[in-house]
């Protein structure tokens, strides 16, 4: 068996970067810009007023009075300029008039008709946006980077319709067994219904892949070799089930027949040991484990960071964080173990708590915890209260 870092080091060793594929800004959600976004001009491209009031021509004093001398709103420029006594009504984003030294906010005048006057709760400040103070002609929104919503709000702001970005993986995923059915069927008195298989489904799209449920493999090396030729297409296979060594797993046997080209197989963690990975003609093969909690982890641990690389983002590898235990825990074994927890919000770090039932067939824990308490392969026992590792769910 090898270590989690030495197998995750293989799964990324066998990703292959996609290539860049155009899409407009409006599809640009969750995908991973590959190429610079640069601003042809600056935002904004004006001195624009940030507040609602009045633009006068040098700086105001306690009963002033200006004559108002036309308007000026986000859209509609006041075409003259502000001379010494006048005042030009204007509204938050538009492009203060020529002559403007400040802009006195609505609430610090009284008006008559045509006229201000400049009351005593006058504020400081010239409430003007100078040209670029969001950015210059020329800002650029580095690559490689996932898009998030106010990456695109920046993106349309530098007026950039048309995005380079990684094409989406493609994960097709594969449950094997006799003993599944798909939900809304009805089980037989021997049979579960599957599950995990959605759940990796969802993850895999959270990272930006696209995703084929293909049908449940029987366990038959025909079905299974079956089921994996409809694969065919795919960047990445995803088995669940049928990894390990028993009668029925019949992923190794039949993968390895097709022509596999095996990384490795098993590695020392819990839940997880029976995982498989390799090449698989122009795919990437991961073989999952069947228990619902280890096929979930190992998707956390080697499938997530692997379409991460494969988009082209750096530090692909899950990301670790520190927390305090809330309570003692004995001495870890010889497989690094990954245990469900909750986390809870302290001065400093966050304090973790570990379920006490670790079973890797149990879905109810892992879906109220929100992290993955790291054991290292033989770690001493540990009081409570000692600084411990932990994956964010």
């Amino acid at each position: 068996m090898i270590t989690v870092d030495e197998a995750l080091a293989r799964v990324l060793a066998l990703a292959r970067s996609l290539p860049a594929e155009p899409v407009a800004l409006a599809q640009g959600a969750g995908r991973v810009l590959l190429a610079d976004a640069v601003a042809p001009r600056a935002q904004p491209p004006f001195a624009a007023s940030a507040m609602d009031g009045y633009a006068i021509a040098a700086a105001p004093a306690p009963g002033q009075v200006y004559r108002v001398a036309g308007t000026a709103q986000a859209g509609t420029a006041f075409a003259g300029t502000v001379s010494p006594g006048q005042a030009v009504r204007i509204f938050t984003g538009a492009p203060v008039p020529a002559g403007t030294a400040c802009v006195v906010i609505q609430e610090d005048v009284a008006r008559d008709d045509d006229r201000i006057t400049v009351l005593d709760t006058l504020g400081t400040g010239t409430n003007i946006r100078p040209v670029g103070a969001d950015f210059p002609a020329g800002h650029r929104l580095p690559a490689p980077r996932r898009l998030r919503p106010a990456d695109l709000a920046l993106l349309a702001a530098m007026n950039c319709p048309q995005l380079s970005v990684a094409r989406r993986p493609v994960v097709a995923l594969i449950a094997t067994g006799d003993e599944l059915v798909l939900p809304g069927e009805v089980p037989g008195p021997d049979q579960i219904v599957a599950s995990n298989i959605f759940a990796l489904k969802a993850m895999a799209e959270a990272e930006g892949a696209a995703t084929r449920l293909l049908p449940i493999a029987r366990d038959t090396e025909a079905a299974l070799r079956d089921v994996l030729a409809m694969a065919a297409g795919a960047d990445v296979i995803v088995t669940i089930g049928g990894a390990s060594v028993g009668d029925h797993d019949l992923v190794a046997r039949v993968a390895g027949a097709m022509g596999l080209d095996r990384a490795f197989h098993k590695i020392a963690m819990r839940p997880g040991k029976p995982l498989m990975s390799g090449r698989l003609g122009d795919a990437i093969l991961l073989g999952l484990p069947g228990n619902p909690v280890s096929a979930i982890v190992c998707g956390h641990l080697f499938l997530l960071p692997l379409l991460r690389a494969m988009q082209g983002l750096p530090d692909a590898a899950p990301q670790v964080r520190q927390a305090r235990l809330a309570r003692a825990l004995p001495a870890n074994g010889p497989r690094a173990h990954y245990m469900r927890a909750t986390l809870t919000p302290a001065e400093g770090l966050p304090r973790i708590d570990p379920y006490s039932d670790q079973d890797s067939g149990r879905l109810t824990p892992l879906a109220a915890a929100d992290a993955l308490l790291i054991r290292p392969i033989g770690d001493a026992a540990r009081p409570e209260g000692a600084v411990v590792d932990y994956l964010p769910l």
